[in-house]
């Protein structure tokens, strides 16, 4: 990374107070909300995460633009109509770096290729690590209470890696009694060889601020729930370039009357 990024990289970071933390959702189902979420996120200060972070809010609105406006001027161009659209200066600043690394024409052609996946356009932009020959096999997987009534559960699961990882997410899927699909991806950022954990909060109860009118809402019927995480390379279930599944998990819990 050049030096003469430093200064507006740290200041954008200061800036995203207002933008959901790196290693939070990069993808959430309807009802999620703020129901699944790591115990303790971390914030890398390089340009991988908020590569991402930017991308994972701004690509499908940067396509939009890009698509709409015709003849593209300069970064400044494009990222001021960014920062207009969505109401997000700090969107715009980030923008503005991302475009400033590629240049215009080529940060263009790049929106365009991801085909909205965010970890293969930071790749493409070379602001995240390209790793394919990583792996990662989930040990254990477990989810505690495993039975009782509803309310916040813990998932967590351990994995090991043999020769690290590459960019990628871990995405986690619960199949429901009722089949409404609850799930999130969350990023995990390039690793060395050597064996990691993750716990996450499950709110098991129904959302009181879940507007039906944006779809349906999770109401935790008593039964049986699949839990399945999975880790990958890139996005998971992406047909680009540098996309795998490392390895896949399931277990159960259940909520009683």
């Amino acid at each position: 990374m050049e030096k003469r990024f430093l200064p507006l990289l740290f200041a954008v970071l200061t800036l995203a107070s207002g933008m959901p933390d790196v290693q939070h959702a990069l993808r959430s189902g309807p009802v999620l909300g703020g129901g699944v979420m790591p115990m303790a996120p971390k914030v890398e200060a390089d340009l991988c995460p908020l590569c991402i972070q930017f991308t994972s809010q701004a690509i499908n609105q940067l396509l939009n633009i890009i698509l709409n406006a015709g003849v593209v001027g300069t970064c400044g161009t494009i990222c001021n109509a960014l920062a207009q659209k969505t109401g997000s200066q700090v969107l715009g600043a980030a923008c503005n770096i991302l475009c400033d690394i590629a240049g215009v024409e080529e940060f263009v052609k790049l929106v365009e290729k991801a085909d909205l996946d965010p970890i293969y356009f930071c790749e493409e932009l070379k602001t995240c690590p390209v790793f394919d020959s990583g792996d990662a096999l989930i040990t254990k997987l477990v989810v505690t209470p495993a039975t009782g009534p509803q309310g916040e559960r813990l998932i967590s699961f351990d994995f090991a890696s043999k020769n690290g990882t590459g960019t990628g997410e871990w995405r986690v899927y619960i199949q429901t009694v009722d089949g409404i699909p609850v799930e999130s991806s969350f990023l995990q950022e390039s690793q060395p060889p050597g064996s990691y954990n993750e716990t996450l909060k499950l709110k098991a109860e129904p959302d009181p601020n879940c507007d039906p009118t944006q779809g349906p809402c999770e109401q935790w019927l008593p039964g049986n729930y699949t839990v399945e995480v999975e880790i990958c390379n890139g996005e998971c279930g992406s047909k680009h370039p540098h996309s795998q599944v490392y390895d896949k998990k399931q277990t159960t819990f259940v909520i009683g009357n």
